[in-house]
């Protein structure tokens, strides 16, 4: 990550939390950025292909958005990292992460109905031949999830 250049930077850390909602949201981030918004599509398609990012997209509150849950399986070490890139190439799945846990993958998914997200969860398990627990939220905190990538980028001492 060391060979981000400003503009990259200032896309990825300006719009974690203030993308814009409007109809040519890109178009807006260029005009804030100074460049055009066929580059900024650019850099996003470039810093997607370099797994820098991972998604582009809005986090929905829960209980507006349909249904969701956090899930978890309980992965061989050693195809942890095959299965970590099923589940995540699921359309259902926001993101995954590795835990230091017996249940050593974990992931939200999200649905338009419940029967759709029971539906995502079987054909994960199908694909991946594990059996997914399911850990809907009961309450609801808000948490800042933008983080700055600035720390990343500064050779260690």
């Amino acid at each position: 990550m060391k060979d981000l250049d400003p503009l990259d930077l200032a896309l990825i850390e300006g719009f974690q939390r203030d993308f814009p909602v409007c109809a040519r949201p890109y178009a807006t981030m260029a005009r804030t950025l100074g460049c055009s918004e066929q580059e900024v599509l650019d850099r996003l398609d470039a810093l997607e292909r370099r797994g820098i990012l991972s998604r582009i997209g809005p986090v929905f509150e829960h209980g507006r958005a349909g249904a969701s849950t956090l899930a978890a399986l309980a992965v061989p070490p050693d195809r942890l990292e095959a299965i970590a890139a099923c589940v995540s190439a699921h359309p259902a799945v926001n993101h995954n992460y590795q835990r230091d846990h017996a249940w050593n993958l974990w992931f939200v998914l999200t649905a338009d109905t419940p029967e759709s997200l029971e539906r995502a969860l079987d054909e994960i398990a199908a694909a991946t031949g594990l059996e997914p627990i399911s850990l809907p939220m009961l309450r609801g905190y808000h948490i800042d999830l933008g983080f700055s990538l600035t720390p990343f980028l500064r050779e260690p001492s």
